[in-house]
């Protein structure tokens, strides 16, 4: 796992090699222009939670690594911790500053991060910022910021639909190395929340169980390791 500032770990997963793009493929076109650091200056990624908000903040921060300083801010596990959080971050060339709108409305907040914004964009670095909402949409204590963050780059993320994420399940065990059958893939669909993020989880879980047990990913196995019905 790569080592962020802040003592943020990125999951090894989290690139755009496992990515599905399906209905966002300009969001990921832009994040890799971004990453590869052919763009410049504030995007806004927005959507529901478990669209790969943060998968495609932690990709593009990944990437960018290789080539200039990046770093990785979730606000929602930091925030406790006080914008001091923020301290240094304008040296980044590559910022990825996920839940912006866990803070919004919090003036002091605001505040730091409309200076830290202001920084980058005069050194010439790229803030990626995630959301649920759109910047137009949030209860903004600091106008200036409000008004900056909406005239950003903003990409409405849409959530993988029924055969959108058997691909991404599909995808995951490919790169993952082992064979998930499409009855079972339907069968965990049916069975357990479509959210994403959960079932990526569930898959890497099963995966795991699988190799100690040297079986293959079916659903009667599937049940016996869950112990289900």
């Amino acid at each position: 796992m790569r080592q962020l500032p802040l003592g943020v770990r990125l999951p090894d997963r989290a690139v755009f090699a496992s990515f599905l793009p399906a209905r966002n493929g300009e969001a990921v076109a832009h994040a890799r222009r971004i990453a590869n650091g052919q763009a410049a200056g504030v995007v806004w990624l927005c959507g529901p939670d478990g669209a790969g908000k943060t998968h495609l903040l932690q990709a593009i921060c990944a990437e960018a690594s290789d080539t200039m300083r990046a770093g990785y801010v979730p606000l929602a596990e930091l925030a406790r911790l006080g914008v001091g959080v923020l301290d240094g971050l304008p040296q980044l060339q590559c910022l990825c500053l996920d839940d912006v709108d866990k803070v919004a409305g919090q003036l002091g907040w605001e505040r730091a991060i409309f200076r830290l914004l202001r920084e980058m964009e005069e050194n010439g670095g790229r803030l990626v910022a995630g959301a649920e909402a759109p910047p137009a949409l949030l209860p903004w204590a600091l106008p200036d910021l409000g008004s900056r963050c909406a005239a950003s780059a903003v990409f409405q993320l849409r959530a993988l639909d029924e055969a959108e994420q058997q691909a991404a399940l599909q995808l995951r065990a490919r790169l993952r190395g082992f064979d998930l059958p499409e009855e079972t893939s339907r069968w965990l669909q049916r069975r357990f929340p479509r959210d994403m993020r959960k079932l990526y989880e569930l898959l890497d879980t099963l995966d795991e169980a699988a190799l100690v047990a040297q079986r293959r990913l079916t659903v009667p196995f599937i049940r016996a390791v869950l112990r289900l019905p």
